[in-house]
């Protein structure tokens, strides 16, 4: 299960079909080659739902998936970054900056004082800022982080499948994806290298069907 989120509200919620079928959100792309029902294997997998359904039917998503049954199914939840590094949506743009440079980040998940995300921002972004009014740089570099115009940020659920995220990553040209929980709180991050990482040292763990 996919979210997007723009300034703090979701603008988008479902699965990762329903978002490559989106043509105003993101940028278009090719349709996904592996198409399971994410928001099905979610709710039986969801462990007050296990007990009410069998093995049978989890070995009935992963062939409908063109998974190999005997193959375990990984989530977010199991490679991710739980203890990822934040920034509050009150700090500075300068504050983002020093954070990224101090903590050798490439971007950082934006959150408001609940933890619910509010979008990401990174160097570029910030170096783009800067670029296109070089005059007013300093007061550029003061702005809180709610006061600007961050992009829509694409998260998922905790128990979403790996190899959607990281077909989801590859396509729209991601570094990570934020994981975030029904209450829209951030609780973890997943990057390219949690899952390069995943599959180096997950021996079970393959990215393809």
């Amino acid at each position: 299960m996919f979210t997007i989120y723009n300034k703090g509200s979701v603008q988008f919620r479902g699965t990762s079909d329903n978002l490559y079928s989106l043509n105003n959100k993101v940028e278009a792309i090719s349709p996904p080659i592996l198409n399971p029902d994410d928001e099905l294997y979610n709710y039986i997998d969801n462990d007050k739902n296990k007990n009410q359904y069998s093995n049978e039917a989890l070995n009935i998503y992963k062939r409908v998936a063109r998974l190999d049954t005997t193959e375990e199914v990984y989530h977010v939840r199991d490679i991710m970054t739980r203890e990822c590094i934040t920034i509050n949506v009150n700090l500075t743009v300068e504050d983002a900056y020093d954070t990224l440079k101090a903590n050798k980040i490439g971007q950082i998940p934006v959150v408001n004082d609940s933890y619910q995300i509010d979008g990401l921002i990174n160097k570029k972004m910030i170096l783009n800022m800067l670029m296109n009014d070089l005059d007013n740089s300093r007061r550029i570099l003061k702005q809180r982080l709610r006061d600007i115009d961050l992009k829509e940020c694409i998260t998922a659920d905790p128990i979403t499948d790996i190899r959607r995220v990281a077909k989801v990553i590859l396509e729209y040209k991601l570094d990570a994806v934020p994981a975030v929980n029904n209450n829209d709180i951030l609780v973890g991050i997943v990057s390219k290298t949690d899952i390069i990482k995943a599959v180096s040292y997950i021996p079970n763990l393959k990215l393809w069907a």
